[in-house]
């Protein structure tokens, strides 16, 4: 029990350690890529633009240009700070050296995400629907009205609405970390039973394993803010 607690504790640490890191990586590029900013872009400056002006497009076409423009940093962060954690598996003896792991491997840290999705959707919501009041109608509140589209389109099906909404960070915890866990697993037994060439070629398959899966997690962020934007338009 004792070696147990003691393997948990070591996973605990591992991934907060390896979840800093990405953050300290990500401020680093971050601050170097803007630091001169010029109107003709070069080197880190000019890979940084290409990159996000990329996910802006894509997640435009899937957000709607309103939502899009608002709220895009929540997404493309989301997308860009799971595709470093996924990679953060790919390092040489991640999860079995110190302080090296892809937090996305740990439920606790893919749950911690989706939560954060889920109560940033209805923040998001109650806003937009406060704007709206106030734009269209002069009406000061606190935008609880939202919740109104529970009821839509029958009030009965109240229940089965509000366990949708419930549902959708369990099924975004449960995605992600089950493909990442389940991708190491694999990748660790073939690289065990057979040590050479074939872990090879998993790994690559790791590298777009790990693309598709923070795509899928900030693609359904996007559809779920651009959701509740379209419902107060």
């Amino acid at each position: 029990m004792t070696s147990l607690l003691h393997s948990i504790g070591i996973e605990h640490v591992n991934v907060v350690c390896s979840s800093a890191l990405i953050t300290i990586i990500l401020i680093v590029i971050a601050v170097l890529a803007t630091r001169r900013m010029e109107l003709v872009p070069h080197g880190l400056q000019n890979v940084a633009e290409w990159a996000i002006g990329g996910l802006h497009g894509f997640f435009d076409g899937v957000m709607g240009e309103y939502a899009n423009k608002k709220y895009f940093p929540i997404v493309g962060t989301l997308f860009i700070y799971i595709l470093l954690s996924n990679y953060f598996g790919l390092l040489p003896l991640s999860g079995h050296m110190p302080h090296i792991a892809a937090p996305s491997s740990s439920i606790n840290q893919t749950a911690g995400m989706a939560i954060v999705v889920f109560f940033a959707v209805q923040i998001i919501g109650i806003h937009e629907k406060r704007c709206r009041n106030l734009e269209k109608k002069g009406k000061k509140g606190i935008g609880l009205s939202f919740f109104g589209h529970l009821f839509k389109p029958f009030a009965f099906l109240f229940p089965i609405m509000l366990l949708e909404q419930f549902v959708r960070p369990l099924s975004l915890t449960l995605r992600l970390y089950g493909n990442i866990f389940g991708e190491e697993a694999v990748v660790n037994a073939f690289f065990n039973l057979i040590p050479i060439g074939l872990p090879v070629v998993m790994q690559f398959l790791s590298v777009l394993m790990g693309l598709v899966q923070a795509l899928v997690f900030s693609l359904l962020t996007a559809i779920y803010i651009g959701e509740v934007c379209e419902e107060e338009e």
